[in-house]
């Protein structure tokens, strides 16, 4: 998993470990297991919520979708030809491979390893996120996460934007022994602050950690709190539930998380650290739209049909595999 790593992690800003006397540490109120569907134009994620766990319970996310770690041969490579949202922001991250975005905000470019897409789709775009011509002629490994950001009835019309986070702006942190490598992609850990500019108070973070190694680090009390296993296993929270690839710890109550990496796993594990402000609104969702009513919801497939989404480039008509 190359995303971004680093030699010495021990070079690194540190997070200090939180001390028992003065926090709380989460427990796991709950574990859920990945189920596997086809999206875009046939490729398989893994998807731990909505599902096991509702949108409403993963406020104030609303999506989480794993692809891979998966190899295409030459040729093979697909995404997701053009298609709207509404209501919700889109962060597209890769590990490994790279896609090629498109939208009719006139955002885009190629979202290689390490790279983030942060996009709010707000009031309405149409985009596209396919390989890029050199990853569908080569192949290669593809691995790759999207996470849904709900937006509050306050923000569901604001204006879209789209922002690149790449590899080199990521704040990256150690844990207190260096035994984990911590990419911060947008909110507050530990005092320290990701690139990820947000409407949704949230942390979003992707953590390896070698073998045997723990990492502890504070969360906000006021935030959600989850982890989700990108590769290996462990365990995870006060209680130390046993977690793997391709499940989701959601944490109770408290003041720090704690994950470790089990002893027997020579890789060690990679996992996915995200929670934030929960809105506490009601939710109407529809394929890509995500509102507050059903009325917004019928608006939304309307302004769609009519073209106030965007309109599809000429140039972009035409039927392809990569970008």
């Amino acid at each position: 998993m190359p995303a971004v790593t680093i030699e010495n992690p021990l070079a690194l800003p540190r997070i200090t470990r939180p001390s028992t006397t003065e926090s709380v540490a989460r427990g796991v109120a709950t574990v859920i297991t990945a189920h596997r569907q086809l999206e875009g134009a046939g490729f398989e994620v893994r998807r731990p919520f909505p599902g096991g766990l509702s949108m409403r319970d993963a406020d104030p996310f609303l999506m989480l979708d794993h692809l891979g770690p998966q190899f295409y041969e030459p040729n093979t490579a697909t995404g997701a030809p053009w298609h709207p949202h509404r209501g919700f922001e889109t962060v597209t991250y890769i590990m490994d491979g790279e896609l090629a975005h498109h939208d009719t905000n006139g955002g885009g470019g190629v979202i290689g390893e390490g790279d983030t897409q942060w996009m709010t789709a707000g009031s309405g775009i149409l985009h596209d996120e396919l390989p890029t011509e050199r990853m569908y002629r080569a192949g290669g490994t593809m691995h790759a996460v999207q996470l849904w950001v709900n937006l509050p009835a306050s923000l569901k019309m604001t204006q879209p934007r789209y922002q690149s986070i790449t590899k080199d702006a990521l704040r990256l942190l150690a844990s207190d022994d260096g035994g984990a490598l911590i990419r911060l992609i947008a909110g507050d850990l530990a005092g320290f602050t990701g690139p990820g500019s947000t409407h949704t108070p949230i942390t979003y973070a992707h953590a390896s950690i070698t073998a045997g190694a723990e990492l502890a680090t504070a969360w906000n009390p006021a935030f959600s709190a989850m982890a989700y296993v990108l590769t290996g296993q462990g365990t995870v929270g006060a209680d130390e539930r046993p977690l793997q690839t391709g499940q989701l710890a959601v944490f109770g109550p408290g003041d720090f998380i704690t994950v470790r990496a089990a002893a027997r796993e020579q890789e060690g594990m990679d996992i996915l650290l995200l929670g934030g402000l929960p809105i506490r609104e009601p939710i109407a969702h529809y394929g890509p739209f995500v509102m507050n009513s059903r009325e917004e919801i019928l608006q939304a497939m309307e302004d769609f049909q009519k073209g106030r989404m965007g309109i599809i480039p000429a140039s972009q008509m035409k039927p392809r595999n990569f970008a």
